[in-house]
């Protein structure tokens, strides 16, 4: 009956946050494609973790503010010359959610 209790409170939090971090882990490299490739965020704006140097729009690693909802709206709704990639169907909600959550975790890292 311990060792029950003991994998209950302690071995499964740990299983699961071990699969959340491999989980986390896969979405930054799918969103890493994403930004680089699919959507080609790379082409304008700078980010150190994407190795991109774009100079149309503002340099990600310095743009204060930024987390994952305000990346999820601008990408989906567009801002400025900023096309709207969800609006214009040019990317699934699924590939916003994971190219926002890539920028909102690597900006300014």
């Amino acid at each position: 009956m311990k060792i029950k209790k003991f994998l209950l409170i302690f071995v499964t939090p740990l299983l699961l946050n071990i699969q959340t971090s491999l989980a986390d882990d896969a979405k930054m490299i799918k969103g890493l494609e994403i930004f680089n490739e699919t959507a080609a965020c790379a082409a304008c704006h700078v980010l150190k973790a994407a190795g991109s140097e774009g100079n149309v729009g503002p340099n990600l690693d310095t743009v204060e503010g930024l987390n994952y909802d305000s990346v999820m709206d601008i990408v989906t709704h567009g801002l400025g010359v900023m096309p709207a990639f969800g609006e214009d169907e040019i990317l699934t909600k699924e590939q916003i959610e994971i190219v926002s959550f890539y920028v909102a975790n690597s900006a300014g890292k």
